[in-house]
């Protein structure tokens, strides 16, 4: 690991912006002189991103249906976007659903296992997210040992099954098109759809027992998509304190009354708006009710939705950032980063000041990206 003082740089303090000299040694943060001085004038010093919920990584790992056979090689893929943009810790999010294809059983334990077995190699550091899809009452009993297995720590529940059509005698959207990528006949994905659609009298019992397993184990839950503030009171009665793209106005402001913790997504803030329409994050932010920005579907967003923030002038910039550094890592329990003090994770942002480029990333005190005129000057150290 490098020790060394960069100084000359603008950082980033938990109160705002400063030129003091910031040095890591051993992987942390230190008070004292480190190391060989490094120039970084020019250049903004930030707490690492921490992204709280991705599934951008989908498209490293199965380019093409069917075209799952090089994992490993794809969580490298994976970590170098990541580190691209500024990322340093990352959650991976994947799905174990009914809906099948990349988000198949089969499929998740792929993931799971290469991100357990190959993950520590990584710089990155690289975390799962179990999307769990909520009518599958089959998989409930085996869930909690199968979340240990692959070293998880953070389950979101989801529920994706076209209800208001199903009880209507209606076919599904897409029901073609979702039966091909879960490699079933339409007949076979709709007479499963009926199944589960059926069992729905026995689902709230179930999540019942399901959430204070997961409790007892210190697991993070969250839910998904809530609509309405009794959804949030639900959920938050099951322990499940996390609230994950809320739908409404409604369900957020639920949320922050009973000490949930609202995440929105960075590509909300970065167009403007939901691209289904639903509550603005801006306006979440805005109103006080969104704690952490995750990158959802889009990497570089994460860093664009907060310089955003600081740029229009809703959020000074410690303030736009700590949603996607400080607020995240409170998201995932991780109180020895985010922000950038004595004694923290030497996890580090480097910025260009007048493009607002990522130009280098430090996990640890490690390089996992450096890009351009920076490079020479740590080769100079």
């Amino acid at each position: 690991m490098l020790s060394l003082d960069l100084t000359g740089a603008e950082v980033l303090g938990p109160h705002g912006l400063h030129r003091d000299r910031l040095s890591f040694a051993n992987g942390k943060i230190v008070d004292a002189p480190a190391g060989h001085p490094v120039d970084l004038s020019g250049y903004l010093v930030l707490p690492g991103i921490v992204d709280v919920h991705g599934d951008g990584f989908e498209r490293h790992l199965a380019p093409r249906r069917g075209a799952m056979k090089q994992m490993a090689e794809g969580l490298v893929a994976v970590e170098a976007e990541l580190a691209a943009n500024g990322i340093t810790t990352a959650t991976l999010a994947q799905f174990v659903s009914w809906e099948g294809g990349v988000r198949s059983l089969d499929f998740a334990e792929q993931v799971f296992s290469h991100l357990r077995d190959v993950g520590p190699s990584m710089v990155t550091d690289l975390r799962g997210q179990l999307r769990f899809e909520t009518y599958q009452l089959e998989f409930y009993a085996e869930l909690p040992a199968k979340m240990a297995e692959w070293g998880l720590n953070y389950i979101v529940f989801n529920d994706h099954l076209p209800h208001d059509r199903l009880q209507d005698g209606r076919q599904p959207r897409r029901l073609v098109s979702q039966a091909l990528k879960a490699r079933r006949s339409p007949e076979t994905h709709l007479a499963l759809m009926q199944a589960m659609e059926a069992c729905a009298d026995e689902v709230p019992t179930a999540l019942d027992w399901l959430c204070a397993q997961l409790s007892a184990k210190g697991i993070v839950m969250g839910s998904h998509d809530d609509k309405t503030a009794q959804d949030r009171a639900e959920w938050a009665a099951r322990g499940v304190r996390v609230a994950e793209f809320p739908e409404t106005l409604e369900a957020a402001e639920a949320a922050a009354e009973t000490g949930g913790i609202v995440v929105m997504g960075s590509p909300n803030v970065v167009r403007g708006g939901s691209h289904n329409l639903n509550v603005s994050a801006v306006d979440l932010i805005a109103m006080g009710y969104c704690d952490a920005l995750a990158s959802d579907y889009h990497y570089p967003s994460a860093r664009r939705a907060a310089l955003m923030l600081w740029q229009n002038g809703m959020r000074d910039l410690a303030g736009a950032w700590a949603l996607v550094s400080a607020g995240p890592a409170a998201v995932l329990g991780l109180s020895d980063r985010g922000v950038l003090t004595a004694g923290k994770r030497a996890d580090i942002t480097v910025l260009e000041r007048e493009s607002l480029r990522v130009a280098a990333t430090l996990v640890q005190g490690r390089v996992s990206y450096m890009s351009g005129d920076i490079a020479a000057r740590f080769m100079r150290a």
